[in-house]
């Protein structure tokens, strides 16, 4: 059968979207028939692939150029060959991608058509493999509006007319293998238009690596194969990252945790963090690390909340076997490791997914739903299953693949709302008239319920800032799904407080007992986030009213009625020794203030404060639980004082919690006690050894039968200017 004509030019042209149906070696009119393109080659050859001798001679098919044709003699079974290819002085041998058959499976195929294949990384992106029996890559990508997709790479010349993919039936996604690529190639996808149209060259959407930035392209990087040693740490997971169990989080920014000065300052490796980071979360007495964004981005100053490569840990500090060792540091000393986790939007960047084939494919094409004004970003559309497929399959990559023990969802709030930063005829409502975005609900209790349903022990943690209900409620409550809340609530009444002039506190009272009205409505997080020290809003240290060691005092202050307050705790890197400045996410954290007392003085107390919390099951047990609080000093407005009992099972002593927020010593206080016995001072952020000027308790005060607090029995203290106390029931 006779090449059409339109097939060869369309081939030739490099839009041909059925490029299988021509190249490769097929059977036509009895005959095996061989069609290759390797554009300016002179001559052609095809030799056996066992014995290397010549079958045939192609010749070039008429008014193309690069286009050659053959039959292959005697033979009359379908073989393996290769093609021997002169181009004026240049002479080589390779493989023809188009011999080969497809590599997807028709249960593959099944699933994702049907937008439900929640191993997705295991068929799309690039992986090394060897197929009938020879070495190469397959690449596969989801583009169903494409009239044609190429893989291009140094590995032909970025001519994206060398290496067309094959479409697989209706499901939109092209794969091809391409013999001899191996780990390290660059590439990216070329996709021509419906509208035949070529649209800037993208990044694999499922690759697993990426070139260092500003460099956009993909790279080949093989999941199979390492060697994990942490079966110890995952098999005892679940049961430290219960409700009920001591949570600790220290927010890092990987970047610019610590850099190296000698070295052009550049930021550390992934195994310099799996020792150097790793060995201070684990001094510093934190249970887990919070990773900001560490997916590929294109722009540092997005701080990883623009991600492109949603697969591929971000190579400024390494590559994925490096940052799984990393991982695995962690797990080794203990230390889990959450990872921030975005779904929200993504980035208009060129090479990424924004109009991904030609069309509004990952986004929404009406502005009103799929661009958010607030970073100026493509919003997912939740509502087509493809679309929530991939994401659903990412956060089961991160858990699975790299063994991460959590995802921090960011930006829930505006997922969450149709409404979100938008002003009136700026929105499209639901399907009900409402605000609400119901497929970004859906989408977000599906996610839930597969991550928790599919990986042991696994937590999944919400930035909320709303107040939407149950967002830690289990989906088939009518949940979304999520273990933990970000009480941001908490977060904002609490620093607002705290920037008060001492003497203007007794008007601000209520911020500080507010969020116990609504404490136990969700399992909390408390964050101090890197949110809260930058754009302007100063750092924790600076917030603080004051001068030099009022503002330290302060600030122990307040660390200690977090620490006391219910909810798991997250404080974000340099807050524990306090950083005097703004985060910079250009520049390490200023370690040269370690130096200085102060300074070494709250970094210590943040290391007893997580001590105390981790080793006193009445500061983390019932959490979640309205009968773990009792206020003993709610309303003492004037002498912005507060007094509460922090309780754990029946075994374990109660915890008494005290705080003054004036920068009066409170001698002699009587403060109502809910057991008579003899009350340990277990900590007082006022000591000498944090900075403060040691006034305290000697230890502790035993109770006496003479009321207080609407109690029976007191205990008389001293409560030391701006200082919080912990006392616990010897027992």
């Amino acid at each position: 059968m006779a090449l059409a004509p339109q097939d060869a030019q369309d081939i030739v042209a490099g839009c041909h979207g059925d490029p299988f149906s021509v190249l490769g070696l097929h059977e036509e009119d009895g005959k095996l028939v061989v069609r290759a393109f390797v554009p300016d080659a002179q001559n052609i050859d095809v030799l056996d692939a066992k014995t290397g001798r010549k079958i045939t001679s192609l010749t070039p098919v008429s008014d193309t150029t690069g286009l050659f044709e053959g039959t292959a003699g005697r033979r009359k079974k379908r073989f393996a060959y290769h093609l021997s290819v002169t181009q004026d002085a240049h002479h080589w041998i390779h493989d023809d991608p188009y011999r080969f058959g497809p590599v997807m499976g028709a249960w593959d195929e099944y699933l994702l058509g049907e937008g439900t294949h929640r191993q997705l990384w295991h068929v799309l992106g690039a992986h090394v493999m060897e197929h009938e029996d020879v070495a190469g890559t397959h690449f596969a990508v989801w583009a169903p509006n494409a009239a044609r997709v190429s893989v291009v790479g140094d590995f032909n010349a970025w001519d994206g007319r060398r290496h067309l993919l094959r479409r697989r039936g209706q499901t939109g996604v092209w794969e091809i293998f391409v013999p001899a690529i191996s780990e390290g190639e660059v590439y990216k996808f070329e996709v021509l238009g419906a509208d035949r149209q070529l649209l800037p060259q993208k990044a694999d959407p499922v690759g697993f690596g990426a070139e260092h930035p500003p460099r956009t392209g993909s790279v080949v990087r093989k999941l199979a194969g390492y060697d994990w040693k942490d079966t110890a740490w995952l098999s005892r997971r679940a049961a430290v990252q219960r409700f009920d169990q001591p949570i600790s989080i220290y927010e890092v920014h990987l970047g610019s945790w610590r850099r190296v000065p000698e070295e052009n300052n550049r930021p550390l490796s992934y195994h310099e963090h799996a020792t150097q980071l790793v060995s201070y979360v684990k001094d510093m007495g934190f249970t887990h690390i919070e990773l900001m964004p560490i997916s590929e981005f294109p722009f540092d100053g997005s701080w990883g909340y623009q991600p492109v490569g949603l697969f591929a840990p971000t190579i400024r500090h390494g590559t994925p076997e490096e940052f799984r060792a990393f991982v695995e540091a962690a797990h080794d000393a203990g230390i889990g490791v959450i990872l921030d986790w975005v779904p929200g939007h993504f980035p208009e960047d060129a090479h990424g997914l924004a109009k991904f084939d030609g069309t509004a494919l990952y986004e929404h094409a009406d502005p009103k739903e799929g661009f958010h004004p607030d970073w100026n970003t493509m919003v997912f559309n939740y509502g087509r299953a493809e679309v929530s497929n991939y994401l659903i399959a990412n956060a089961l990559y991160w858990l699975q693949e790299h063994h991460l023990d959590g995802l921090r969802v960011d930006a829930v709030a505006s997922m969450l709302y149709r409404d979100y930063s938008r002003k009136a005829g700026e929105w499209i409502p639901n399907k009900d008239g409402g605000r609400e975005n119901l497929e970004a609900i859906a989408f977000l209790q599906n996610m839930n319920t597969t991550t928790y349903g599919e990986v042991d022990g696994i937590m999944t943690v919400a930035e909320e800032s709303t107040a939407f209900p149950g967002v830690s409620a289990p989906a088939d409550a009518g949940g979304l799904g999520f273990g933990f809340k970000w009480n941001m609530g908490w977060m904002n009444d609490t620093l607002s407080y705290m920037a008060e002039d001492p003497v203007h506190r007794k008007f601000h009272h209520s911020k500080m007992t507010f969020g116990l009205h609504y404490a136990f409505s969700e399992n909390f997080i408390l964050p101090l986030s890197h949110d809260e020290v930058v754009h302007g809003k100063k750092s924790l240290l600076d917030k603080m009213p004051g001068q030099g060691a009022e503002k330290f005092a302060n600030l122990r202050a307040y660390y200690g009625f977090m620490w006391g307050h219910p909810g798991k705790k997250l404080l974000f890197m340099g807050c524990e020794f306090a950083q005097g400045v703004e985060w910079n996410h250009d520049s390490s954290l200023d370690w040269h203030l370690l130096d200085l007392p102060p300074h070494v003085g709250m970094q210590a107390l943040v290391r007893d404060l997580n001590k105390l919390y981790c080793s006193h099951s009445a500061l983390y047990a019932l959490d979640t639980r309205r009968d773990g609080f009792e206020w003993i000093e709610e309303n003492n407005a004037d002498e912005s004082v507060f007094a509460w009992v922090r309780r754990g099972d029946a075994k374990a002593p109660p915890m008494l919690v005290v705080s003054n927020f004036t920068p009066v010593a409170r001698e002699n206080r009587r403060i109502g006690v809910p057991e008579d016995g003899h009350w340990v001072e277990r900590l007082n952020t006022n000591s000498e050894f944090y900075g403060g000027d040691g006034q305290g308790n000697l230890g502790g005060v035993h109770s006496e039968q003479v009321a207080a607090s609407g109690r029976a029995q007191s205990i008389k203290v001293t409560v030391p200017p701006l200082t919080t106390l912990f006392f616990e029931l010897e027992r």
